[in-house]
């Protein structure tokens, strides 16, 4: 079993800055593929960026340009950048992990961003 634990959300004005941070559990970490998903109230979890084991990226349309994705294997640790914010930004952030091969998917508890001045 793995775990995911987000952190580095909060409240920002628009234009501001964040980073998210996602910790995995385990000894297994770089052989997951991770990604971010975020998910407001009424509508559908969508995908954010997400990153593979061989670091290939991938965005979605809305913050192609504004955000990336990294992860760093030595520390078990999948980070998104988030810059340029905009209140449609606002939403719950989760973190997934996906071991390559495998149907294991793991999801994080979410955190919260809120854009607003």
């Amino acid at each position: 079993q793995v775990q995911l634990v987000e952190s580095g959300g909060g409240l920002v004005q628009p234009g501001g800055s964040l980073r998210l941070s996602c910790l995995a559990s385990g000894s297994m970490f770089s052989q997951f593929a991770m990604g971010w998903f975020r998910q407001v109230p009424g509508k559908e979890r969508e995908l954010v960026a997400a990153i593979n084991s061989g670091g290939s990226t991938d965005y979605g349309d809305s913050v192609k340009g504004r955000f990336t994705i990294s992860r760093d294997n030595a520390r078990n640790t999948v980070y998104l950048q988030m810059n340029s914010l905009k209140p449609a930004d606002t939403a719950v952030y989760y973190c997934n992990g996906n071991r390559e091969g495998t149907r294991q998917i793991y999801w994080g508890q979410g955190t919260q961003v809120t854009v607003s001045s």
